[in-house]
């Protein structure tokens, strides 16, 4: 029999993802920190599909190979077939957020043998991804936030509240592990969540995060379509056609711009750099080429604008 509250909520939000989402979750995967939100999400997924639990150990902190360790026995005991801990190095690129957050996600992928990875992201994470992409002026991208079904990333709790998962653990009778660092005031993140969700959910009369939330699902439906426009008119070849650019509307010709980057080897693009590619094509006075992210160690990749088309290439560091 289900237990009422917090579990069966998880339950019911975990099976309408299911029945919404074609995950063919047969079996899956679930990442596991030992934190409330994704030691509540492996309890209410193993039971209703053979679940493996993915443990990352950043090696970070001192006692992570015992929380760890720790995790994975949890994960057993709650019904998992098989819990791995993945160990992983993480490096310095963007930051220490961000670089662990890479290192964690290039691990799972390696991890799950072509299974869907549930994650346990609930609406208050969406909402803090949603302001700090207005923050740093990423672009309606980041505004629109996480997206629940990206394969095989799967996150059936963006619509949960976080002390939903708290509340399911007590029911539970499960002891989660609190990570320090998401107390941490050194982390943007951390300050969010604790200073300006809290300040802003005063001011406003409350509902904000819900609000966040619904806004970033009705962007990411305005940003699909207008996707879906810009890759029609993406050439197949590794050149594009600035005649072909200019009539098209701001939206659609930076996100061409920007498909057409990723394709060529550009990664972790900001708002800025596309803009800065785009003033190739719609305020072309002459200039150089435009250095954009390309993922190499001792090259640089730019984007420039040769007899009336957009290139890429690529010059070794300090040329």
């Amino acid at each position: 029999m289900d237990r009422p509250g917090a579990v069966a909520a998880l339950r019911a939000a975990v099976t309408d993802f299911v029945r919404v989402h074609p995950v063919g979750g047969d079996p899956w995967c679930v990442a596991l920190s030992g934190g409330p939100d994704s030691l509540a999400l492996a309890a209410v997924a193993a039971p209703l599909f053979p679940t493996t639990a993915l443990i990352v150990d950043h090696g970070l902190q001192p006692e992570s190979p015992a929380v760890a360790a720790a995790a994975r026995e949890q994960a057993l005991a709650l019904g998992c077939f098989a819990a791995e801990v993945l160990c992983v190095e993480v490096g310095s690129v963007g930051g220490p957020e961000a670089a662990a957050r890479a290192a964690r996600y290039r691990a799972l992928d390696e991890a799950r043998r072509g299974a869907p990875v549930l994650l346990a992201h609930t609406l208050d994470d969406q909402a803090e991804t949603v302001l700090l992409g207005l923050g740093r002026g990423s672009g309606a991208r980041s505004i629109a936030g996480m997206r629940p079904y990206a394969p095989p990333w799967c996150r059936p709790l963006l619509g949960v509240r976080r002390a939903v998962t708290h509340q399911a653990c007590a029911e539970l009778g499960l002891t989660p592990w609190h990570d320090p660092q998401n107390t941490d005031p050194r982390f943007t993140r951390v300050r969010l969540r604790a200073e300006v969700l809290p300040l802003l959910e005063d001011v406003l009369g409350g509902g904000v995060a819900e609000a966040l939330s619904r806004t970033a699902a009705a962007l990411r439906e305005d940003t699909d379509a207008l996707d879906d426009t810009a890759a029609q008119v993406l050439p197949a070849g590794g050149e594009l056609d600035v005649a072909t650019l200019v009539p098209l509307p701001d939206a659609v010709r930076r996100r061409v711009i920007r498909a057409w980057l990723l394709a060529g080897g550009a990664c972790a693009l900001t708002d800025r750099q596309i803009r800065a590619v785009d003033a190739l094509v719609t305020d072309w006075r002459g200039q150089g080429g435009v250095a954009v992210p390309g993922g190499l160690a001792r090259e640089r990749l730019f984007a420039g604008r040769r007899r009336g088309v957009l290139t890429l290439y690529r010059e070794p560091v300090g040329a």
